[in-house]
């Protein structure tokens, strides 16, 4: 009985200490794992608190025409990312694709034509594909109260009518030129513009009698200008491009900016302005 009840100590021993064994090895796994997982955790947080904010300037080239909408947009880019400042330049799209094909440092290009975005993209100076954001549609803009009592395309021919358009290489001049041509309509005027402004300028300041600009100039200019729609134009109009350049110096900014005009906030805007939806 009492060898018996030694081996069965005994055994309720070895028991015992394999459990307090595996009691151990458990505990040490168990320490082991929240080791591994506390530097995974800490790591994941130093990395979202050291994940940089967008700072510095973000460099736009845009089509004159978009001046009054981008640069609301350039503010509100500001205010939601303090530290960043948008500095812009407008003007036709073709002398701005000049620039930049000719390494003009730039983070951002807004064309008013698929046709000169593609000055930039052919020479390999784009970062992606340009994304259409908005459309634009041709107006005629007149003298306040419409003296000339302007009411369609073709009266613009008229005798005596000092007309400025556009220079053809600029969109909203090509666009002019697609639309007197589907109305079999010849016209010349008194001067061919650089770009959209230039043209509404000579109206506004009366050293024109009327000028065939898009719909969202005739609307920034406010009173300044009357403007005439005429069906022509719905033949003529513009799809606006926008990408990354190659070489942009501050490409996340950058990203950000153009993501800010394709967005439901940007679409108000530019819609605000007058422009179409794609």
């Amino acid at each position: 009985m009492k060898t018996r009840s030694a081996r069965r100590t005994r055994r309720m021993v070895q028991v015992a200490g394999a459990g307090a064994a595996a009691l151990l090895a458990l505990s040490a796994c168990s320490s082991s794992s929240d080791s591994s997982s506390s530097p995974k955790s800490d790591s994941s947080s130093s990395s979202s608190s050291s994940a940089e904010k967008l700072s510095g300037t973000v460099t736009v080239f845009a089509a004159a025409s978009l001046k009054e909408s981008f640069t609301t947009l350039g503010q509100e880019f500001e205010k939601q990312h303090p530290g960043t400042k948008v500095t812009f330049n407008f003007g036709g799209s073709d002398t701005l694709a000049a620039s930049i094909t000719g390494g003009a440092p730039a983070d951002v290009f807004a064309a008013a034509s698929p046709k000169t975005m593609a000055i930039v993209t052919d020479k390999q100076d784009a970062a992606g594909t340009p994304a259409t954001f908005v459309r634009n549609q041709l107006e005629i803009a007149t003298l306040p109260g419409n003296p000339d009592k302007v009411a369609s395309l073709k009266d613009l021919t008229k005798s005596g009518l000092k007309v400025v358009l556009c220079d053809k290489t600029v969109p909203c001049g090509a666009a002019a030129q697609k639309a007197l041509e589907a109305s079999n309509l010849k016209l010349t005027p008194v001067s061919y513009e650089q770009d959209v402004k230039s043209a509404l300028t000579k109206v506004e300041l009366k050293e024109a009698d009327a000028a065939v600009v898009y719909k969202t100039d005739v609307k920034a200019a406010g009173d300044k200008v009357e403007g005439v729609e005429f069906p022509e134009s719905a033949k003529a109009v513009n799809d606006y491009p926008i990408v990354l350049l190659k070489d942009a110096p501050n490409a996340e900014a950058a990203k950000a900016f153009i993501a800010l005009v394709q967005s439901a906030e940007g679409s108000k805007v530019l819609t605000e302005a007058g422009f179409l939806q794609p």
